[in-house]
């Protein structure tokens, strides 16, 4: 029998960074996104209505590690965006920021554009035209 979860979204993300500072630094700064709270070794931002929060690394992390989307867990994450010219706008600044992207593309199964870039500890994100 099917539990039949009833929800209106995800309420919050959790990374863990290499480098907190670092990290802050691309997602105020670069990204533009700005700090709802911040913690001992975390800081969140809100992504509309999602709580993003990244953590530091703790005693366990690996020395080095890296995120990869080919491992089983997170592939990436994906922002919504409602106006073509926002979504070539965010675009063109990562390419201004020297951050690398995909620049505008279409997803081939849903036919939607999207720009694809990664932050310093290489998670993958997307600006997905909804």
């Amino acid at each position: 029998m099917s539990i039949g979860i009833q929800t209106p979204g995800i309420h919050h993300v959790v990374l863990r960074s290499t480098d907190l500072a670092r990290s802050r630094q691309f997602y105020t700064e670069t990204l533009g996104f700005a700090i709802a709270l911040d913690a001992a070794n975390m800081f969140i931002f809100l992504a509309g209505g999602t709580a993003v929060a990244v953590r530091g690394p703790e005693n366990g992390s690996p020395a080095g590690d890296r995120f990869d989307p080919f491992r089983v867990g997170l592939d990436h994450l994906a922002l919504a965006c409602t106006d073509r010219t926002e979504l070539d706008r965010v675009a063109a600044a990562l390419a201004a920021a020297g951050i690398e992207s995909t620049g505008v593309k279409i997803d081939p199964t849903l036919g939607k554009p999207y720009v694809a870039f990664k932050d310093p500890d290489r998670i993958a994100w997307e600006l997905y035209l909804a």
